[in-house]
């Protein structure tokens, strides 16, 4: 049975000990000395929960939570904040800040199992959701499409994966294709919400599979938004010796040693406004007949569907 993450940070080297008695019999528990470590630390683990305290150096816990919840891929983690303050103002800086529940030191242990129990079962995701980026999954996604076909209105679907993707997960491993999943998914959510407005959709397909769903109009500064930001990442995936070359040598499907060039991104978009859509399988079709064309071409691109 999968265990859940924890997060515990305090300046107070006792308090985490307590912290690390009371909760690792039934929670992986990783600790952080201040709210700079702790943010590296919920980068790096993506907990189910974190456990603050109020007063830190180098960072408070109101600094770090505004911090963390300003990252799109973390602001879903639930945060419990521990002080030695009982003042109410103190718990509503804490509550602005993005915290979840409040519990004033010296605490209870039992009380704050009570606590996590009530807010990891409060805050469980969709299983639909990607356990790695978080981002609605194919059922969230057949339901967005739905909806927008039955609303009647103009939109667009954009089919977005990355090329040459198997290739450097193989060179480089699962970890680095992680991170390079998770900056995929920040491009896309970043751009499809600055220009499309938060009327807009993100899913994540699997791997390295995503799709977005906006208005027709703003789709295509979105899709080039999206290529600009990502070309522009791409360089920091690579060692330096594999970037100055400009490509990478690793096997291909048939098991045979082959040159890859860098990361690129192909987006294929499918819109109701050239032909009419009636059913959501017609969409998906629609977006595997693009996107192998726009897999054609070897760099970023996007290509649409404009036949009437």
């Amino acid at each position: 049975m999968k265990r859940e993450k924890i997060v515990t940070i305090d300046d107070d080297p006792d308090i985490l000990d307590v912290l690390e008695l009371t909760l690792s019999e039934n929670y992986d528990v990783f600790q952080a000395p201040n709210g700079l470590e702790g943010l590296k630390m919920v980068q790096q683990k993506l907990p189910d929960l974190v456990v603050c305290d109020y007063m830190m150096p180098v960072m408070n816990g109101i600094d770090f939570c505004k911090e963390m919840k300003k990252d799109i891929l973390l602001q879903h983690i639930p945060v419990i904040m521990l002080t030695g303050k009982g003042e109410a103002q103190d718990q509503i800086k804490g509550i602005q800040a993005g915290a979840d529940d409040y519990l004033v030191k010296p605490f209870a242990p039992d009380i704050l199992i009570a606590k996590i129990q009530m807010i990891l079962r409060r805050t469980v995701r969709s299983l639909d959701a990607n356990p790695l980026t978080h981002l609605p999954g194919n059922t969230s996604i057949m339901e967005e499409l739905q909806a927008n076909i039955d609303k009647k209105i103009t939109f667009a679907v954009g089919y977005a994966d990355l090329d040459k993707f198997k290739a450097y997960n193989d060179k480089y491993g699962f970890e680095k294709g992680d991170e390079v999943i998770k900056a995929t998914a920040r491009t896309i959510i970043k751009n499809v919400r600055e220009i499309g407005g938060l009327n807009t959709f993100v899913g994540h397909i699997g791997g390295d599979d995503f799709v977005f769903v906006a208005a027709d109009e703003p789709t295509d500064k979105i899709c080039e938004g999206i290529i600009k930001d990502f070309d522009a990442l791409v360089p920091g995936f690579y060692t330096d010796d594999d970037r100055g070359s400009g490509f990478i040598i690793a096997k291909n499907r048939q098991g045979e040693y082959q040159q890859f060039s860098l990361l690129a991104i192909s987006i294929a978009v499918v819109s109701n406004k050239y032909q009419p859509i009636t059913h959501v399988a017609q969409i998906a079709e629609l977006g595997a007949d693009l996107k192998k064309y726009a897999k054609t071409f070897d760099k970023s691109n996007y290509v649409r569907d404009r036949r009437i």
